[in-house]
C-alpha cells in the first residue's frame, strides 16, 4: 500500500511516516518548509493548492491519503482567521474531493477544540459542537467539509498531541518542556482547572493504521482514557523522570493572558474507538511508559 502522508514535518506526521514505514508500507511524504529526516520521496506542498495534491496523488498512484497538516497555533489562529479557515477548514474538503474521485482512502484529523469545554461529561462523536475560539471553528470547518466531500473519509479527532519524533526521537512539546525545566532545578507552574484527553503521537499513527487496515469510516475520538489537567500531567512526568515534585506548582488558565479561549473540560469518550478495535485506549502512564526512552537525558 502507498500513502501520501501531509505536514510530515510536524510530530504528527513524523510518527505516522515512521510507523507506516515499520509495518512495510510505500509512503511518500509532503511538507511545509522544512524536510522532516526521512528517506522517502518528498515534496514541499502547500495543502491549500489542491491541484498540487491531485498531481502528487496520480504520479504516485497512492491508496490512501493521511492529512497530518494544519494551522495548530491556537493564539495564532485567533489573529489570522483567514488563515486558519484556508488551511484548517477548506483545503481538507478540497483533499477529501481528490481522494473520493478517485476512489481513496482519506484520513484527517481534527481536535476536542470543537468541542464548547462546558460539560462535566466527557464527549462523545455526536455531542453538541461549540467551539470557542477560532482554532475550533475552523477545525470544525474543516471537519464538515471532508464528510461533505467524502462520507467514507476517517475523521480522528485528537487532544494535546505529544510525544518524540519519529524521525529523530527528540522529545517535543510538554513533555520535553516539563522535564527540561525540573531537570535545571527550576518551578513549573500548571493548570488544575483545564482537562483533557492527551494523545501520544505513536498511538494515535498505530490506532490509524488499525482503523484503515479494519476499513473503518466516519469520526472517532483516538486519546488515552486518563482525563486529566496539565498539573496532574506534569506530576506523572515527575514521577518518570525522578524529578522534585515540590517544584511543580498549582496555577489557573486566568493566570495567564492569551488572545484565544481554551475550553476547561474537553476530555473526549473513546469507547467508540475502543469497540471498534476490540481494545481498550491507553492511560496516560501507560503512553509515558512506552515513550520513556525519550526522557533519558532528563533523568533523575
Amino acid at each position: 500500500m502507498r500513502t501520501l502522508v501531509s505536514g510530515t514535518n510536524g510530530l504528527l506526521g513524523s510518527v505516522v511516516v515512521e510507523t507506516l514505514l515499520g509495518q512495510g508500507f510505500d509512503v511518500v511524504g509532503g511538507y511545509h518548509s522544512e524536510p522532516p529526516q526521512f528517506d522517502i520521496p518528498l515534496h514541499e506542498v502547500d495543502i491549500t493548492d489542491s491541484e498540487r495534491v491531485a498531481t502528487l496523488v496520480s504520479d504516485y498512484e497512492v491508496d490512501t491519503v493521511v492529512n497530518c497538516a494544519a494551522f495548530t497555533d491556537v493564539d495564532g489562529c485567533e489573529t489570522n482567521s483567514e488563515l486558519a479557515n484556508e488551511v484548517n477548514g477548506v483545503a481538507p474538503g478540497a483533499i477529501a474531493e481528490v481522494c473520493a474521485e478517485r476512489d481513496i482512502d482519506f484520513v484527517h484529523y481534527s481536535t476536542d477544540y470543537v468541542f464548547a469545554g462546558d460539560s462535566d461529561e466527557r464527549y462523545v462523536e455526536d455531542g453538541e459542537n461549540g467551539p470557542v475560539q477560532e482554532y475550533g471553528a475552523s477545525k470544525l470547518t474543516g471537519e464538515e467539509s471532508v464528510r461533505n466531500a467524502d462520507s467514507d473519509a476517517l475523521i480522528l479527532r485528537l487532544s494535546f498531541v505529544y510525544g518524540a519524533r519519529g524521525d529523530t526521537g527528540e522529545l517535543t512539546g510538554f513533555p520535553q518542556w516539563v522535564a527540561s525545566t525540573l531537570a535545571a532545578g527550576d518551578e513549573v507552574p500548571l493548570f488544575t482547572d483545564q482537562q483533557f484527553t492527551p494523545s501520544r503521537a505513536g498511538h494515535v499513527a498505530e490506532t490509524t493504521r488499525s482503523l484503515l487496515e479494519a476499513d473503518a469510516t466516519g469520526t472517532f475520538h483516538v486519546t488515552s482514557r486518563s482525563c486529566v489537567t496539565p498539573y496532574e500531567f506534569g506530576e506523572e512526568i515527575c514521577n518518570l523522570t525522578g524529578g522534585d515534585d515540590a517544584l511543580i506548582e498549582s496555577s489557573s488558565m486566568s493566570d495567564l493572558n492569551r488572545k484565544a479561549a481554551r475550553p476547561q473540560n474537553s476530555c473526549l469518550d473513546v469507547s467508540k474507538v475502543e469497540e471498534e478495535l476490540g481494545r481498550p485506549q491507553p492511560t496516560l502512564a501507560d503512553d509515558l511508559v512506552a515513550i520513556e526512552g525519550s526522557f533519558s537525558d532528563y533523568m533523575s
